[in-house]
């Protein structure tokens, strides 16, 4: 059964996610307050900086980059983009 939950990101009463996506506050948070879809559309982004940065997970610093632009995707401000990517066209 889904549960819906009104999305901090797209501003509207969406789909939820089925589980908290980290442990602690910072994971009820996002369960709490960010759908789906706004999830999946942040795991895609995460992944382009990660891969367009030559981030490495293990960094300590790159964690709290990726933490801090989560926080700025979900609220709405302005967040870092990959230099030099063009989306595919459609």
């Amino acid at each position: 059964m889904s549960r819906n939950v009104f999305c901090k990101k797209y501003q509207q009463e969406m789909e939820g996610l089925e589980a908290p996506p980290y442990p602690g506050p910072k994971g009820q948070e996002i369960f709490d307050s960010i759908s789906k879809q706004a999830w999946q559309d942040w795991l895609a982004h995460q992944t382009m900086l990660i891969n367009e940065k030559h981030l490495s997970l293990v960094d300590a610093e790159a964690r709290k980059y990726l933490q801090q632009e989560m926080d700025k995707f979900f609220a709405g401000e302005e967040y870092d983009q990959a230099e030099g990517y063009v989306p595919p066209a459609q």
